[in-house]
């Protein structure tokens, strides 16, 4: 269940901006709790988060997780903190990040062309009445509130392209190569009733080896190995295709040693004991996909190591008793979740 929980919690949260949106970020660690207007949730630098603000980011997310799983979901405890806590510091980041980025655009003089603020603001124009007159008191937001928003988000992306336009790499087919592979797993470990993993016991583990000798025996002696995967495989997964760095390392070295058609030995990660069948040395299309992940992964390399060096420089001061106080909103009129939906339809 948390896995499902934290993937959830990275779609509902992490933006078109690749910077955004880490936990332990600790852009909003520095606290001070005078010098603040009226509902400033926090200042880095020149810039200001205002508590309607933050209030659409956790609306926005409170609701997205309601719809899928209902509202019980408050109640999980998520690595001994709550659910709630958790979107929480997540939220306060990513807005910083967004707020800090503003910053940094202004040092590149990078601004919003005429027609991207257009843009920006007929996405909060159709984002602000498509709320209701309960929301809009509830959460506090102007439309001048919602503007401020999306062109915070449009400006951030925008130095984001910026500061990398120039990082195209050239990527070898060697480098990104993908391959496929079945496989057949004999788990060395359990899940209690809450998820955690429990760890065989010695003798425990050298029953799961002797069924996975037996099992490659079995295809050496013959027999077909997609119909061993489906009898024995403890995994919920049959195939993977996959480049370098993906999987755990004893795992993907055995699996990129193997030919087409060529089956390994049993080999042992922290999940278990694999069998592994290479059904190709080199995937095309997969591996033309993997060249622009990497492609994308040196970008944020290249702005991330400028982005915390100027995070440095900065000031940054959080309102901790605001903080404090704020809470999602429990109210059955207040629906919205759309908010990054909004923006990306114009974006």
């Amino acid at each position: 269940m948390k896995k499902y929980l934290c993937l959830l919690l990275l779609i509902i949260l992490i933006s078109p901006i690749s910077a955004c949106g880490e936990k332990d970020d600790p852009d909003m660690r520095v606290v001070l709790t005078t010098g603040f207007q009226r509902d400033e949730v926090f200042r880095i630098e020149t810039i200001s988060c205002l508590l309607p603000e933050i209030r659409v980011y956790l609306t926005t997310a409170q609701n997205q997780y309601e719809s899928v799983y209902g509202r019980q979901i408050w109640s999980v405890d998520f690595h001994g903190e709550t659910l709630e806590d958790s979107i929480k510091e997540i939220a306060l980041a990513q807005i910083a990040q967004i707020k800090t980025m503003n910053l940094l655009a202004a040092k590149h003089d990078v601004a919003l062309e005429e027609e991207e603020i257009d843009l920006a603001n007929e996405a909060a124009a159709e984002y602000f009445h498509s709320l209701s007159p309960t929301e809009k008191e509830v959460m506090g937001v102007s439309l001048s509130t919602i503007e401020t928003l999306y062109t915070e988000y449009a400006l951030a992306d925008k130095v984001y392209r910026y500061i990398i336009k120039d990082i195209n790499p050239e990527i070898s087919d060697d480098e990104a190569r993908t391959i496929t592979v079945f496989h057949i797993l004999i788990r060395t470990y359990a899940l209690d009733g809450v998820g955690t993993r429990i760890d065989y016991p010695e003798t425990m583990r050298a029953d799961a080896f002797n069924r996975a000798q037996k099992i490659l025996d079995q295809v050496h002696a013959g027999e077909d190995f997609e119909k061993l995967m489906m009898l024995y495989s403890e995994d919920t997964q049959a195939i993977y295709s996959f480049g370098k760095g993906i999987m755990d390392a004893p795992f993907e070295e055995a699996a990129f040693q193997l030919e087409t058609g060529e089956v390994s030995d049993i080999v042992e990660t922290s999940f278990g004991y694999h069998i592994i069948k290479c059904l190709n040395t080199f995937n095309r299309e997969e591996t033309d996909n993997n060249k622009i992940k990497i492609v994308e992964q040196r970008r944020e390399e290249v702005f991330g190591q400028e982005y915390n060096t100027f995070l440095g420089t900065l000031t940054r001061n959080i309102n901790d008793v605001l903080w404090e106080q704020v809470t999602f909103i429990h109210n059955s009129d207040v629906r919205t979740k759309d908010f990054f939906d909004v923006y990306q339809r114009y974006f």
